[in-house]
């Protein structure tokens, strides 16, 4: 499964992230799901952009709650734990006007939902329409984030 998507309706193109995920299929539309995922974000500071940069590995079981008869599109809802790490300017905690960044990087852990619409294209291919929700600790920064975005699914 691949998945990519936005952070921000402000800033769309600069606040993104990018999933890769494998699901093991269970009973009645009910899937395990174990992704990673990068995610990219910009704070503005005078006139320059700190970058912000996350690694997690999530490992969680999404939930079939609606279809039609032949499950060719389905409306699913998964719970993950996420764990993962935070780098916020690469690590430079100096700017260049002499300002200190207060954030560290750290390690971050937490949960996450997500909501799919999954549209069955053919038997290989599933095009995933979804919202997504995290809340983490052990980060200096935003501990809800939201995100929406698009993906595909191919069976093997």
């Amino acid at each position: 499964e691949l998945n990519t998507g936005i952070l921000s309706d402000t800033k769309i193109g600069n606040d993104y992230y990018f999933n890769v995920a494998i699901t093991v299929n269970g009973k009645n539309g009910n899937y395990q799901l174990w992704a990673f995922e990068y995610t990219h974000q910009y704070h503005n500071y005078k006139d320059m952009r700190i970058p912000q940069e996350t690694y997690t590995a999530e490992g969680g079981y999404s939930f079939f709650l609606l279809g039609d008869t032949r499950k060719n599109i389905t409306l699913n809802a998964a719970i993950a734990g996420v764990f993962g790490y935070e780098s916020i300017n690469r690590g430079e905690a100096l700017l260049f006007d002499g300002a200190k960044i207060v954030s560290e990087d750290n390690f971050i852990f937490g949960a996450g939902g997500r909501l799919s619409l999954e549209i069955y294209l053919s038997d290989r291919f599933v095009l995933l329409l979804q919202g997504l929700a995290k809340v983490l600790w052990g980060t200096d920064l935003k501990q809800f984030r939201p995100s929406t975005g698009a993906g595909i699914r191919i069976y093997f």
